[in-house]
Formats: C-alpha cells, structure tokens, sequence
C-alpha cells in the first residue's frame, strides 16, 4: 500500500493547527484549482468525530466524487479520516500535531490503495503518488501560511 508522510513546521499554537487542518472552507481554498466543492454532509466549518464529508473535484480531467469520515479525533493532537466511497479502493489520512519549541510540528501519514489491481498498483508508481503529494503539500502550505498570520481569525 502506498504511503506518503510529511512533516510541516508551522510557528502556531497546535490547536489553531488542528483546527485548520479540519476546516472544511480551508481545504476549499487549498484545492480551488480542482474546482472542488463540499457537496454532503458537513460542508462548512470544522469536521468532527464520526461526520462526513461529500467533495466533488477534477483530477486528471475527470469530475469525481469522494465521501470520507473521521473515524478518530484526540483534540488537538490527531484526527484521522477514511474513505467511505470514491474512486481509491482505499485511503486513510493520519494527521498528527505536536508541539515543539514553541512551534507545531505536523505530521501527514496518507496511505492508499488504487483500484484495478496491476494497472492501479502501476498508476500508483507512474503519477498518483507525486500527483497526492504535490497536492498534501499544496494543503500544508496554506494550512502553515494562515496559521501564521492573522487570516485564522476571520
């Protein structure tokens, strides 16, 4: 199964990193170039233990839907979220925060599985891991950018 960790240090309280990392209207904004929307379930605000989330987006030129669910929550230390349909066989998203020296440390742990067996696993190894890491740290990078600025507020 592939896997994809990244560490992100951001110069922010952890709970203000936590909170981010469940906001629905930021991952909005981190994927705006997708077109992604929240279409079900919690479409605003922060996402908590057992709801889900309905996104509609374009990736590789094709409009797809994705629900997932929180399936576990430790404020503000870590949440994670699966897949309950969409177009993976599989996915679970680990997100991990720490506080160290006066700054968050957050850990992404995005493991996957692609449907149709070889062809997946190839999939996989040619473009879907670099295609989910550009895109986990495209989130990160606005999740650091607001947390470290006064745009957390609003």
């Amino acid at each position: 199964m592939p896997t994809i960790e990244l560490i992100t240090e951001i110069n922010a309280p952890a709970k203000r990193c936590f909170d981010l990392a469940r906001s629905i209207d930021l991952h909005l904004i981190s994927t705006k170039h997708t077109g992604e929307r929240a279409i079900a379930g919690t479409t605003t605000g922060l996402i908590g233990l057992d709801e889900t989330v309905t996104w509609r987006a374009k990736h590789f030129f094709i409009w797809q839907t994705l629900t997932s669910k929180v399936v576990e929550f430790k404020s503000p230390h870590f949440f994670a979220d699966e897949m309950v349909k969409g177009a993976f066989k599989s996915f679970r998203h680990e997100h991990y925060f720490f506080y160290v020296d006066d700054k968050t440390v957050m850990k992404d742990v995005f493991m996957f599985e692609s449907p149709f067996w070889i062809l997946g696993k190839l999939f996989n190894l040619i473009t879907l891991k670099a295609y989910m890491t550009s895109l986990l740290k495209q989130r990160n990078l606005v999740i650091k950018q607001v947390a470290e600025s006064d745009k957390w507020q609003v």
